[in-house]
């Protein structure tokens, strides 16, 4: 017999344009579309064409229309501060359309670009549902991003203004926002026309000149605006993610596939309906940050949770049962490596047993590979579902998972769970042809790709096609390598280009190194993600250096260390390098990096046919075994 998630599955394959009209009845329209589906400008595939709607709209004005407006919208909770303010749908959606007015004020119109470099604090959220609100494409980069990595983003999108606060608090450490925003200015060749700065009270921030807008002086000046009209196929916003060539891949959402996807994902992934609490616990400056912090629970009307803190230290491995208990929260959804702190941290769960967990329903768990320990014991100590569920920046939501609001199926530890309906994942072996059961291989999504995913590239169509569609005919390339088992669950083995997995925020290697080989005292390097308990990769670094150098070693690996914290940023937690005679290459001068995240590893590993010098090998294992 049939389950409800195989027949809602088979429809999704086998009548897509008629399940997703379906699932487009939950969002608000100005016009509905005149073609579900467009394929006329393969592969630029395109949904809802000729929707009209406004995601703002949908996410507060709607609600607060229709018997809403006084519930609590989102939960700003700041341990780091001391700060709960709870902000009803009402007081939210009168903020936004303040701030809007403002951005009008300064010049900006449907299809400009604000950056938008900010910690964890509402005004952050209301920033990105004013883009929203008037058709400004919003790009968030994340606080802790250096000004190298920012004024690359800059260049990019070509923001007419850029938004940030005075400074961002870790635990109990200010880090000051705008001077590492005025460098990055300087760095850039496109220069804003405004800043808007967010003065926070533990630290106040210099304004410069005339580029400069102090946040609260222009709300005072500001008039409210309504929303404007928007094509669902209009960008909503851009979101960097690490490409293989250092120069990050600006992801493009649109509108209206983006609303109907989160929409639909909330209800029968997450299992989360109007007027419960949902927390994602996840920077915005993250995919998870814009879909389920943000977008997604308020599209749905449920209350969210913005929460300015860490799962320990603020102040101990309590803290998130804290927040579940004292928010009722019904859904979690966070990374297994914010798990495994706490784990490291209270492996008895002796803090728990202060809160009150009845509100919780189940664990998400996503942005990392979920290890069976860590399952288990997440499992046992909070005794609800714990799912774990895979996805990308690319698609915007979930891919694979056990969906919640469908009869779930049997939990199997080590899995992400089956296809979500509406993708069509394949394992693949490096000619293309669809491996079986158990036959690890190449992930690839058959397209079309269903609504929400990414329609291209930030102004690289070219790019889009060649990082994801030119692999395979008709498939889009995940760059994760997995099989599937003979019930069609996933198993998501790992990346197998050179972006690493750190914490869930995804670091290009080969960024790295571009950095690393600007030191003056290094011929040439190599950076590797090796496994970590904690973080589920960690990079690992290999330094040559230049015939000649007689400096100390140690001190050059510090500097080494330094220059990627202050050009990357200390979330990319590089902190191990080593330096070694030579690295291995093949006869064509290819660097093995494979070979060497499996010494890294202390995994087996056989010799390459095309390496030039074995012995090469033996010498970086004694050094990396040291």
């Amino acid at each position: 017999m049939e389950t409800v998630y195989e027949k809602i599955y088979k429809k999704a394959l086998e009548t897509p344009e008629d399940f997703w009209a379906d699932a487009a009845q939950a969002v608000q329209w100005e016009k509905k579309w005149d073609k579900v589906f467009d394929d006329s400008n393969h592969p630029f595939f395109q949904w809802f064409k000729g929707g009209l709607l406004n995601s703002c709209y949908n996410a507060l004005d709607f609600h607060v229309e229709n018997g809403r407006a006084e519930q609590t919208a989102l939960i700003y909770d700041s341990p780091v501060t001391g700060i709960i303010r709870k902000i009803s749908y009402r007081e939210l959606q009168k903020e936004v359309a303040l701030l809007a007015g403002a951005f009008q004020s300064l010049g900006m119109e449907k299809g400009d670009r604000i950056i938008i470099y900010m910690p964890m604090i509402p005004q952050a959220v209301i920033t990105m549902l004013a883009c929203a609100r008037i058709g400004v494409v919003h790009s968030v980069v994340f606080g802790g991003f250096a000004s190298q990595e920012l004024a690359i983003r800059i260049d990019d999108s070509k923001p007419k203004a850029i938004v940030t606060a005075s400074c961002g608090i870790e635990v109990e450490r200010l880090i000051p926002y705008k001077p590492l925003l005025d460098d990055a200015i300087e760095m850039a060749q496109y220069k804003p026309e405004h800043c808007v700065v967010f003065q926070r009270p533990e630290l106040s921030a210099q304004l410069l000149n005339e580029r400069d807008h102090d946040w609260i002086e222009i709300m005072n000046h500001a008039e409210p605006v309504s929303c404007i009209v928007m094509k669902s196929t209009d960008p909503l916003y851009i979101l960097y993610t690490s490409g293989t060539t250092g120069k990050p891949k600006g992801v493009v959402r649109d509108n209206g596939g983006h609303a109907v996807a989160l929409k639909w994902s909330l209800t029968n992934i997450y299992d989360v309906n109007p007027g419960d609490v949902f927390w994602a616990a996840s920077d915005i400056g993250w995919a998870v940050g814009h879909s389920y912090s943000v977008y997604g629970p308020l599209m749905q009307g449920c209350t969210t949770i913005l929460y300015e803190g860490k799962p320990v230290g603020t102040p101990n491995p309590g803290a998130f049962w804290r927040v579940i208990d004292q928010h009722q929260v019904k859904v979690l959804f966070t990374a297994p490596t914010a798990i495994r702190a706490i784990k490291k941290e209270d492996p008895t769960g002796k803090y728990l047993k202060d809160f009150d967990l009845s509100s919780l329903k189940s664990l998400f768990l996503a942005g990392e590979r979920l290890d069976p320990d860590t399952y288990h014991w997440s499992n046992k100590l909070l005794n609800v579902p714990v799912i774990d569920h895979w996805w990308q920046t690319e698609t915007g939501w979930p891919v694979a998972a056990n969906c919640m609001g469908l009869a779930p199926h049997r939990f199997k530890p080590g899995s992400a769970g089956k296809s979500v309906p509406g993708y069509d994942i394949r394992i693949l072996d490096s000619n293309g042809k669809i491996l079986g059961p158990y036959e690890e291989g190449l992930i690839a999504i058959k397209l079309p790709l269903p609504p929400g995913c990414l329609p291209t590239l930030w102004n690289d169509d070219q790019r889009y096609v060649n990082s994801y569609l030119s692999q395979y005919p008709n498939y889009y390339f995940t760059s994760d390598g997995g099989y599937k088992d003979n019930e069609d669950y996933l198993y998501i083995m790992g990346r197998v280009d050179d972006v690493i997995n750190v914490a869930g925020h995804r670091f290009s290697t080969g960024r790295m190194e571009e950095v690393i080989a600007g030191h003056s005292d290094v011929a040439e390097c190599a950076v590797v993600g090796a496994n970590d308990l904690l973080k589920g990769q960690v990079p690992v670094g290999l330094l040559v250096l230049k015939n000649g150098v007689d400096r100390n070693k140690q001190i050059i690996t510090q500097e080494v260390i330094e220059k990627i914290r202050s050009e990357i940023g200390a979330v990319a937690s590089f902190k191990t390098v080593h330096v070694v005679k030579r690295l291995p290459k093949t006869r064509s001068g290819k660097i093995l990096r494979r070979t060497i995240r499996e010494i890294v590893d202390r995994k087996k590993y056989s010799i390459p046919s095309t390496i030039d010098e074995p012995e090469i090998l033996q010498e970086l294992e004694i050094v990396l075994n040291k």
